[in-house]
């Protein structure tokens, strides 16, 4: 076999019939799926309102601790379910899961919250579908994986570019198809300004809000109204930055298309370049290579500036000898080396089969571009539910594409290469850095590593 000359066709084939195909559950006679929600806010209504477009489940409760999105989102469901009801609401995850009647938990939850709520909700007997990435620091999100095996549930993250149709038809009929040749290099980016670049001051947080309770077990910071909602991403405390928020996506999604694993070696540059009278403390810029020995996938962002490619500021560029393959959310474009047919889609829009979308995008901030591949990705996670077997976005892919964006962070940090060994989870020869693979928690709270 030629270096990454991918001729699977009948791969894609699958890929494609599962991301499309109807989930049994579709059976009227069946009782409707139950459904919990922990986490009420932006892309946790989108996951929830797609998965209510595709298959009539009975939303039995919520979960958040921002008491007005909590309610916001119950008064929502109660009028886009089938059964009008108003599903309990909780404050608490763990009082939600002790009830035991979800039989899928989503959980769409500030980063730092993803781990310990995942491994409750499969504990629980729940299947459960998590935003992405899996959590923050590499050792939690291993610590994910191994209880989705333990339990025997599935588990689908929410790196949907899987499921996004134009990136399937591009994975059938450029990557697998074999029109890229030898690929041994690729380009993955954001060049979106993103980052939040405000200095407020401290201020006493809300009364809806239960800051304790949000923060958890990260580390407790001054509130501003940089820390919710939404914002937090602004901070290293609460996720990964840039790379653990966008590059997961365009990571996963060369993984994807090129049937890649673990990287072997990973290096990262970077740091405040720019935007240095924020309050935030995550990069403005930083550079990534993720080596697979015969292939390098190398990511840069800067939230300043302009991006080299205004079509495709954040994307995925594959370089084959015989052609060149760019991606993105909204398209797709396949150009031969030396002329020849080019290839092109664009992102599927579903307005007039599914209208709410349109005015999902003016309340709830739903991205239509998006969409369809959510209610793909849902679609899977059924289908998966059903035939109990690994969706498209397994937990296992999603600590490999989460745990890689971690360890670029921590290499940036201690200034090497770290090499990484995934049947120890570990970096070779690193005491270091393989102690910088786990955070630490703010008391009471354990790290999941930690459980016997």
């Amino acid at each position: 076999m030629e270096r990454r000359s991918f001729l699977a066709a009948s791969a894609a084939a699958a890929t494609v019939a599962a991301t499309h195909a109807k989930s049994a559950s579709a059976d009227e006679s069946r009782r409707p799926r139950r459904v919990a929600l922990i986490g009420c806010g932006w892309y946790g209504k989108c996951d929830l309102l797609q998965l209510l477009n595709i298959e009539p489940v009975e939303v039995v409760s919520l979960c958040d601790v921002d008491q007005v999105l909590l309610d916001e989102c119950a008064d929502l469901i109660a009028t886009r379910q089938k059964s009008g009801k108003r599903p309990e609401t909780f404050a608490n995850y763990e009082d939600l899961l002790a009830k035991k009647n979800a039989d899928i938990v989503l959980i769409a939850t500030p980063d730092h919250w993803h781990a310990l709520a995942m491994i409750a909700a499969v504990e629980s007997g729940a299947d459960v579908y998590v935003q992405k990435p899996t959590g923050v620091d590499t050792l939690e999100s291993k610590a994910m994986l191994d209880a989705a095996r333990r339990t025997g549930r599935v588990v689908q993250v929410g790196t949907q570019r899987r499921s996004t149709p134009h990136l399937i038809d591009a994975k059938k009929n450029v990557v697998d198809a074999g029109l890229l040749g030898n690929v041994a290099f690729a380009e993955v980016c954001c060049y979106y300004h993103m980052r939040a670049n405000k200095n407020p001051p401290a201020i006493d947080p809300p009364p809806h809000f239960d800051y304790e309770a949000w923060t958890g077990p990260a580390p407790i910071r001054p509130y501003t109204e940089l820390t919710h909602p939404r914002k937090w991403r602004a901070f290293m405390e609460y996720g990964n930055g840039i790379v653990g928020d966008m590059c997961v996506h365009m990571l996963d999604l060369v993984r994807w298309q090129l049937d890649l694993g673990w990287p072997k070696r990973i290096s990262s540059v970077g740091g405040i370049m720019v935007q240095k009278d924020s309050l935030a403390n995550i990069t403005d810029t930083q550079t990534a290579t993720f080596d697979f020995d015969d292939l390098d996938v190398v990511w840069t962002h800067r939230s300043w500036g302009s991006a080299p490619d205004p079509e495709y500021p954040w994307a995925a560029k594959i370089y084959g000898d015989k052609g060149t393959l760019k991606l993105s959310v909204n398209k797709f474009e396949f150009e031969p080396r030396g002329g020849g047919k080019k290839i092109s889609g664009e992102a599927l829009i579903e307005t007039d089969q599914y209208p709410t979308d349109v005015t999902d995008k003016e309340k709830w901030s739903l991205e239509l571009h998006v969409a369809s591949a959510i209610r793909g990705h849902m679609r899977d996670f059924l289908n998966a539910i059903d035939n109990r077997t690994k969706p498209v976005a397994d937990i296992e892919q999603g600590h490999i594409s989460s745990a890689s964006c971690f360890m670029a962070n921590v290499a940036m940090d201690l200034g090497r290469t770290l090499e990484f060994d995934p049947e120890t989870h570990t970096i070779v020869g690193d005491e270091e850095a393989t102690l910088a693979l786990k955070r630490t928690y703010r008391a009471p709270y354990q790290h999941p590593a930690d459980r016997a």
